[in-house]
């Protein structure tokens, strides 16, 4: 293979008095395409921006073979001091590259050149930037979350147009569609140092999982050696005092290696306190029509949404989302048409833009209201620090002002607070910006185990996917459709496949049970309706044994005590799981398959 265009190796960095990088490498080869991915504040913004010598590690500097050129793409691009967009793109060309470029990306993007960058929207601002990046096609582009603020529609183009580029690259982003079409290696920071796999995104995730797994596996072990020992110099014989003093000081040596393993961050402690149960209807619009200066945002559109469906809204920015959000919700009233609200519906709204967030306020006064040491969680009591914890904050952090906080910290804090109030509907508007991909999963599993209605407005195609019963798309003109199932599904309703399908099960499975597809018959035989009754029992006693050997297994003393006890649960669990992976997966089908040819009977 030919020597990389850069190396950057045993990169060390810390941050008061915390390691942030400990020994973590990133090697770019021509042509190359990697994810660069990790926690909320593993360090890959810090890692990416010493790789593009913006930032100096306190060991470790990139080496670029002579003549390369790179380009980097920032979370928050500085737009000051440029008159126009057109002259920030131009600035960022360099001698021998191609002038046009500039004016072509912008038109590509939407934007005409001379607009002020000062009173860009943020889905705007992000176009501009990337314009600059990509227009003088360099030998490595670095992309700090490209996807954040951008609708559908320029998502695609954007990776239609990377695919196409020579240019190797590095990127970070929450969008797993983006980053399972893009990508060919992925690096993945974890307590301060990087692995490395040489498979896009798609692979990642299993490949983690089994590297966490051998290392529980191996502290387990660490864990039995250390027992041992302390068991021989405690019981064993006593005479032969050298050869004990080094035995000694072996199990010293154990117990720091068992001291100074760096243990990984919890995950997020995500719940919503749910009120009581809102009517079976929840929303009912008839022919509802809204206008601005004109312009129809939305025309003649009835929809009905009952308690428990989920529904995602899909559109190009400016097509009216939150427009029609506002409308279903009440808080504003249609030009014509009605809008009809169910009964005891106790709303939560979580906006984009953290605009709920005073910058000004300390963590613990923007979850407390500003009022003591405790809030309310639904109806239960709890103090600040134990509620900031499930949120992954330090008490340290209790008087941090939230402007201070970064962008992923700022949404575990909106989130922190608009969870702690009873709903049982809630309106999340782009709700997965600056959230990390295992945040991501966390919410995605609060969404498909919420009792209550969701509403979410979204351009991350994957979690809509793996979240809605039904979407709400745009066409154009004011025009709304309703296309039962995610994103992937309401493109194969409007017959254009998607393009390179994420892989994996989705964790919703009401979205599975609309968007799937089945062979429809005339009539479920015998065994289908036997089953069809029985496996919702069957479903539930798994259950239940599910719970109970997850509740042996969580004595932390269990496999130091019992090590044979340990090993049969695990393996009855795993096996009681696959079980029920089974029987759900066949209970989803066969209830697709009834509805199919109920639906067809009706027809």
């Amino acid at each position: 293979m030919a020597a990389p265009l850069l190396t950057l190796q045993d990169v060390h960095l810390t941050f008061g008095g915390t390691p942030l990088l400990e020994g973590a490498e990133l090697l770019i080869h021509e042509g190359e395409r990697i994810a660069l991915v990790g926690r909320n504040g593993s360090g890959k913004s810090t890692l990416l921006k010493i790789a593009a010598g913006l930032v100096e590690a306190d060991k470790g500097t990139p080496v670029m073979q002579s003549g390369t050129t790179t380009r980097y793409l920032p979370q928050e691009p500085d737009f000051s001091g440029y008159a126009t967009t057109l002259e920030y793109v131009e600035a960022g060309l360099t001698e021998g590259d191609e002038n046009y470029r500039a004016l072509y990306l912008l038109g590509e993007l939407g934007l005409d050149g001379t607009e002020n960058p000062a009173t860009l929207s943020g889905g705007e601002g992000r176009r501009v930037a990337l314009a600059r990046a990509i227009a003088p096609e360099p030998d490595i582009l670095f992309l700090d979350e490209p996807t954040n603020h951008l609708d559908l529609p320029t998502i695609e183009w954007l990776e239609r147009e990377l695919q196409s580029m020579r240019s190797a690259f590095v990127l970070i982003s929450h969008d797993r569609a983006f980053l399972e079409r893009l990508t060919g290696a992925t690096v993945w920071i974890d307590r301060g140092v990087t692995r490395r796999i040489n498979v896009g995104f798609s692979g990642f995730e299993s490949w983690r999982d089994k590297v966490l797994e051998e290392e529980e596996t191996e502290r387990h072990k660490l864990d039995r050696k250390i027992v041992r020992e302390e068991h021989w110099l405690r019981y064993g014989v006593t005479a032969r005092r050298k050869r004990n003093v080094r035995r000694l000081d072996g199990l010293h040596a154990l117990r720091d290696t068992r001291r100074n393993l760096r243990q990984r961050t919890g995950s997020v402690d995500m719940q919503a306190a749910e009120a009581e149960s809102s009517g079976k209807r929840v929303i009912e619009a008839t022919e509802i029509a809204k206008s601005y200066d004109g312009r129809s945002v939305v025309s003649g559109f009835s929809v009905r949404i009952n308690r428990g469906d989920r529904i995602g809204i899909v559109g190009p920015n400016g097509a009216g989302k939150t427009t029609l959000v506002k409308l279903l919700t009440g808080q504003i009233e249609p030009d014509s048409g009605s809008i009809k609200l169910g009964a005891n519906l106790e709303m939560l709204t979580l906006d984009q833009k953290r605009e709920q967030l005073d910058d000004t306020q300390s963590l613990k006064d923007v979850l407390t209201g500003g009022v003591g040491d405790m809030l309310m969680v639904g109806d239960q009591q709890r103090h600040v620090f134990s509620y900031m914890k499930d949120f992954l904050f330090t008490p340290e952090q209790a008087g941090t002002a939230v402007g201070k906080l970064s962008g992923g910290e700022r949404a575990r804090a909106m989130l922190a607070r608009a969870l702690a109030k009873p709903s049982n509907l809630l309106v999340l508007d782009e709700p997965t910006n600056d959230l990390d991909l295992d945040t991501l999963d966390l919410l995605q599993e609060l969404i498909a185990d919420y009792s209550g209605t969701v509403i979410l407005v979204s351009h991350d195609r994957d979690f809509l996917d793996r979240t809605v019963t039904s979407t709400l798309s745009s066409e154009g003109d004011g025009n709304w459709q309703d296309y039962p199932g995610g994103y992937s599904d309401m493109l194969t309703q409007r017959g254009k496949r998607p393009e390179n399908k994420p892989q994996g099960k989705s964790k919703s499975r009401k979205a599975n049970k609309l968007g799937g597809t089945a062979k429809t018959r005339a009539k479920l035989s015998f065994n289908q309706q036997h089953a069809l009754k029985t496996l919702p029992a069957e479903i539930d006693r798994l259950g239940t044994t599910i719970a109970s050997l997850e509740s042996v297994m969580a004595d932390p003393k269990l496999f130091a005590k019992q090590p044979e006890t340990f090993a049969k649960t695990v393996k009855e669990l795993e096996a009681t799981q696959q079980k029920l992976a089974e029987h759900e997966e066949k209970w989803l089908e066969l209830e697709l398959l009834r509805e199919e040819i109920e639906t067809g009977d009706a027809a």
